[in-house]
């Protein structure tokens, strides 16, 4: 069933020096229990694609819909991590988990429960009572993570999450991510994430959405058929790598996104 529909969405902004055209005739669909990458160079809209896809900014032409619907506005069923965490920095752990649930008017009991709840996935025990300068970075995105999934949201959005992380806790982090995705009792019901680490995308993503350089367009819809957990050394790995930077630093073309499986073109 999909869950997004993103097709044929345009997006400028007015410049100094004329209109800038950030994306052109962008289209492709999320489906339930989808894990999708965003994956292109610097400045192709990836981000801005996330803040269409929730409502917080609209296309120039276009249109996404969420469930059938068209987005005019936030959509209340996704939730976004940050980059750079975006805590309230005068709230504790416990009152940043919170911070989302309050605004949806639930009782003081469920709130108080839901926080423990996702305090205790995302390894914050012992932590509830400190504030974001007593954590490290790692903490602090296990923070916001709590908080995104707090709320339930059908659509977890990612932007970046892992980039402003040292090396060895990024890669814990991302297998926490993954353990959360498999759990059946968690949300959420898909993932898009944007990221310019390409392994990154490949060890976490089951698609891989490849956007060229602005103004972008999208150059593939890479399927990782990969067994998990994902060995990078094997040679399908290195392979789906290499597919993958060649369509981005190549720039693309054609008639339209190939579909690639395990770094082969279906065309091929």
């Amino acid at each position: 069933m999909v869950i997004i529909r993103v097709e044929h969405v345009d997006k400028s902004f007015a410049g100094r020096h004329g209109t800038i055209s950030i994306m052109q005739d962008i289209s492709f669909d999320v489906a339930d229990s989808d894990f999708v990458a965003l994956v292109g160079p610097s400045g192709c809209g990836k981000s801005t694609m996330l803040r269409l896809i929730q409502g917080l900014d609209r296309p120039t032409s276009g249109h996404i819909e969420f469930r059938d619907q068209p987005v005019n506005s936030v959509v209340t069923g996704m939730a976004m991590v940050f980059q750079s965490f975006a805590l309230c920095p005068w709230l504790t752990v416990s009152q940043n988990v919170a911070f989302g649930i309050e605004a949806l008017g639930w009782a003081p009991d469920r709130i108080r429960a839901q926080v423990d709840r996702y305090v205790s996935v995302t390894g914050l025990d012992g932590f509830q009572e400190a504030y974001p300068r007593e954590l490290s970075g790692g903490m602090r995105q296990r923070v916001g993570l709590a908080r995104a999934l707090a709320v339930e949201p059908s659509v977890l959005l990612m932007d970046e999450p892992f980039s402003a992380l040292d090396p060895l806790t990024a890669e814990s982090l991302r297998e926490e991510i993954l353990q959360l995705w498999r759990d059946p009792a968690l949300p959420p019901d898909a993932v898009i994430l944007v990221t310019h680490n390409i392994e990154e995308a490949i060890q976490l993503a089951d698609r891989i959405i490849v956007l060229s350089r602005r103004p972008a367009h999208v150059l593939a819809d890479v399927h990782v058929d990969l067994p998990r957990p994902r060995d990078r050394k094997s040679s399908g790995f290195y392979d789906l790598t290499d597919r993958v930077y060649s369509l981005i630093t190549e720039g693309g073309g054609g008639a339209g996104p190939p579909t690639i499986t395990n770094g082969a073109s279906a065309a091929q």
